[in-house]
């Protein structure tokens, strides 16, 4: 018969709370408990009703024929179904629902050939209630007794129909068996209403699939206890074959509900897993903002749910999970069933520090004083303990309190049920968090623990839906290089740390901040006017500018920033974030024009966008003739000789027209192309060089080099190779480099250019006087000219300052054993002046614009006098 073990207040509770500090995620509230409890009350005084009056009124229809035999019978019929319910086998069903195999139909078949009807209901009701009262479940006795007294009930109500529709005076067993089987069926509507009344689930197939069971099992019992009272009436020496039988049903119906406990724990093996499984499937899903609603990669009230379903299985009053999200963090708790004390487990709880990973097993009454403290601040009479661990960590620990549905507690079956679900869990836990870490560590930068771009375009996404108001910040720090070249990038990532903290400090914790690479970062400012845009930006510029103490020492730093904001056609998903952050950072490198905090402008993204388009078509324009090598002749001072031309690159673009060198090359330079143009012009040059001494005349040409090129360990290679292809001596072959340019990084370029100085090229520092001007440096460098920028020699007519410089200048150079070369030469008074101090060379518009090929072979042509030189090559002289 089903032993309907409901109990309202401990059934119907799940909550999830830590005893002190901790989030509750409750699936039944304790309002709700109550409520359950007050319906389950009513529940059994219906039932309880029920049965008395059907109990009264079976008595009225059946008479009692009453005997002296009558007491020992009564007596003997208690003892058995004493017997049955102790003999009994308890199949578990979810939410303190259990069925028990029992043997009650074998006492109450034969009751009804020996016994009338008030002897049975007596010996039953003793019988059932006693038992109850044993196993202290005192809360469901009122239940239970209505329940026994409307099987009895109902069973001779049963039997009495079927005897008269038979027409028989005496009991036949037709009408016994009938009776019999009612008794069961009555029982198990009972507890299936009992399911509902306290609004547990339980599937229409399975609540048909467990009645099947019943009356199968009830037939079966009934027919053994019918078939043996037959024989052994008939037969009474035949009572060890009913005996035998007996004992082989038994030994049947035990195998039986281990096939039917190994397939619910399977079943509720399975269902845990696929519980964190999903859940962890669904964290994957979540936003990289909601990572702190999780407990090892699951959703706190996910954990609920498992809890409630493991104390489903174990029938346990009460289900705790103690879990730990990081090594040194706190356990977050999670309960289902019963309330658990509000009282945080001491440091050294038993409980928490036990070592291994098995199932321990505590009675109360059995364990060690530590123990027996710990389960009484706990509530606890017995507990099922097993901790959760990796293979290096403790990730938690499962409690499971009081078992409810059988008076000896839990088994050696819960025992193993409990110890593969944790290892389960366990697993599954340490795989979920391995997950989150792994996901923490795809949105976030290792060195700062700030987002990176990817985590900041996920976290971004919500926030540009929600507010029609957000600005987009790009700080850059230009020191990182130079601070990682002087100190090395340990020293560095000190500086982008140390950067990163000012700017969370300055913007606030709730606003994203990312870091995007080097030392460049980004921030969402939600909710901030356009018109407050620049104020904002411009007050984290001057916190991130102030110096920075690293260790000893305080290094200076500048931030530039550029920002954009969403515009009023903005709306909705058509906000970008990608969009924003492209228009920040066209903003912050506007800034390198001067100003060191700008906002993003439709302009901008013009020139950016024609910067863009020159990079990706310069491959293209070389191969298609657009851009070609013009050439601006260099004289003598003061024979007027031409001496050589200085190589400039120019760019007819089929679209945007003559480009300067000023506008393509240093977009071309940033974009790694400067080797290639490097590589045209350095061709281009020697070609033109061996045509000139094909025709006799010995003229040398400039080629400008970047400090890209100075990089260039194979550069020197190069050279050497392209000056045996074309068969030009060295000494015609000029490399002009900027002083700034050298002086950058004067490691790298100094063996570089004592390589090149090797091969026999001449050097030469071009714009002197405008870079560093270090003569320490200059000494050092293996030149053999220095160029004066033009800007002072423009200026030597009207400023005295820089017919001082120029002066100077020259003086250095000679002092050096340099040759002086003068560019921006454009009047005679300037060319008579430079001629006065000594200047070696002279250049600019004066002499000759820069010219194409053609163009200057008919300049030289027209412009100069040819005469024998001191190696039989010609020798141009200006005409004046």
């Amino acid at each position: 018969m089903p032993d309907s073990n409901a109990h309202a207040p401990a059934s119907a509770q799940a909550k999830s709370g830590t005893g002190g500090a901790g989030t509750s995620a409750s699936s039944v509230s304790s309002s709700e408990a109550r409520t359950d409890e007050r319906r389950f009350r009513a529940y059994t005084f219906v039932v309880l009703s029920l049965g008395l009056v059907a109990a009264f009124a079976v008595g009225a229809w059946l008479p009692f024929k009453g005997n002296v035999d009558l007491w020992w019978i009564g007596l003997v019929l208690t003892v058995a179904f004493l017997l049955a319910e102790q003999l009994g086998i308890n199949v578990d069903v979810r939410s303190g629902i259990s069925w028990t195999i029992s043997f009650t139909e074998i006492p109450l078949v034969i009751g009804f050939f020996i016994a009338p009807f008030e002897v049975v209901l007596a010996a039953h009701l003793v019988a059932g209630i006693g038992t109850l009262l044993a196993r202290k479940v005192a809360g469901r006795v009122l239940y239970n007794a209505g329940a026994f007294l409307l099987e009895i009930t109902g069973a001779f109500a049963v039997a009495g129909l079927v005897k008269q529709a038979t027409g028989s005076v005496d009991m036949t067993w037709v009408a016994a068996l009938a009776g019999t089987l009612a008794a069961p069926l009555v029982s198990t509507l009972l507890a299936l209403a009992a399911v509902r009344v306290l609004r547990r689930r339980m599937r229409v197939s399975t609540a048909i699939r467990l009645t099947g069971r019943i009356l199968v099992v009830g037939f079966v019992n009934a027919s053994v206890g019918l078939s043996g009272y037959l024989v052994i009436s008939s037969t009474p020496k035949a009572w060890p074959l009913v005996l035998a039988v007996f004992l082989g049903l038994t030994a049947l119906y035990w195998a039986y509900s281990d096939l039917l406990r190994e397939q619910r724990d399977m079943e509720a093996l399975s269902d845990v897993s696929l519980m964190v499984a999903r859940s962890g499937q669904q964290a994957a899903a979540r936003p990289a903002s909601r990572a702190d609603e999780l407990v090892g990669g699951v959703d706190v009230r996910e954990w609920a749910t498992i809890a409630e379903r493991i104390k489903d299985q174990l029938a346990a009053g009460r289900v705790v999970l103690r879990l730990r999200l990081e090594p040194k963090d706190a356990m977050r708790v999670v309960v289902a069933g019963d309330d658990l004390p509000p009282i945080d487990p001491a440091a050294d709880d038993p409980l928490l520090r036990l070592p291994g990973a098995h199932v321990r097993h505590f009675r109360i009454t059995e364990a060690n004083p530590d123990v027996r403290a710990a389960l009484i601040d706990r509530g606890a009479q017995e507990a099922l303990v097993v901790p959760l661990r990796s293979a290096n960590q403790l990730l938690g620990v499962v409690e499971a309190h009081d078992r409810l549905s059988r008076w000896r507690g839990f088994g050696k079956y819960d025992v193993q049920l409990l110890g593969t679900m944790a290892s389960h869990l366990a697993t599954s836990l340490d795989n979920r968090r391995l997950l989150a870490t792994l996901r923490h560590d795809a949105y976030h930068d290792p060195l700062t623990g700030h987002l990176n771009r990817p985590g900041f375009r996920q976290v971004a996404k919500e926030p540009l839906r929600e507010f029609a108001n957000a600005v987009v910040l790009r700080i850059d720090l230009d020191v990182f290089s130079t601070v990682s070249d002087a100190l090395g990038y340990a020293w560095a990532d000190r500086m982008v740390i140390a950067a990163g903290r000012r700017i969370r400090d300055a913007l606030g914790p709730e606003v994203p901040l990312a870091r995007l690479e080097g030392a460049s970062f980004a921030a969402l400012l939600v909710g901030c006017a356009p018109e407050n845009a620049h104020a904002a930006a411009e007050r984290l510029r001057a916190e991130l500018s102030a110096p920075y103490p690293v260790d000893r020492l305080s290094v200076e730093a500048n931030a530039m920033i550029g920002y954009a904001t969403t515009s009023p056609e903005d709306n909705g998903d058509a906000v970008d974030i990608d969009g924003l952050l492209q228009r920040a950072d066209v903003a912050v490198r506007a800034t390198r024009g001067g100003e060191e905090v700008r906002g993003y402008v439709p302009s901008m993204g013009q020139i950016f966008l024609r910067r863009f388009q020159l990079v990706t078509q310069f491959r293209q324009s070389l191969e298609d003739g657009q851009v070609t090598v013009h050439y601006q002749p260099k004289i003598t001072l003061p024979n007027r000789q031409v001496q050589g031309v200085e190589a400039l690159v120019r760019w007819v673009h089929p679209e945007f027209g003559r480009l300067g060198p000023d506008e393509f090359v240093p977009a071309i330079e940033a974009a790694g192309l400067i080797g290639v143009l490097t590589s045209f012009v350095l061709e281009a040059s020697l070609k033109r060089v061996r045509k000139w001494l094909d025709e006799g005349l010995r003229i040398s040409a400039a080629v400008n080099l970047s400090v890209r090129n100075l990089a260039d360990e194979d550069f020197p290679a190069k050279v050497a190779r392209e000056l045996e292809r074309f068969d030009v001596p060295p000494e015609l072959l000029t490399f002009e480099l900027t002083e700034s340019g050298v002086m950058s990084d004067p490691q790298k370029a100094l063996p570089i250019l004592r390589e090149l100085h090797s091969l026999g090229i001449v050097l030469a520092v071009d714009d002197f006087g405008t870079g560093y001007s270090s003569l320490a440096y200059l000494r050092q460098l293996p030149v053999d000219q220095v160029k004066i920028d033009k800007s002072f020699v423009l200026g030597m007519g009207t400023d005295l300052g820089d017919l001082a410089v120029v002066r100077s200048i020259v003086e250095l150079g000679h002092s050096l054993g340099l040759t002086v070369v003068a560019e921006g030469v454009e009047e005679d008074v300037a060319r008579d002046q430079l001629e006065a101090m000594g200047c070696d060379v002279a250049q600019g518009y004066l002499i000759s614009r820069p010219l194409p090929e053609d163009r200057l072979e008919a300049w030289l042509q027209a412009r100069t006098a040819r005469s024998p030189g001191r190696h039989s090559e010609t020798v141009l002289t200006l005409l004046t």
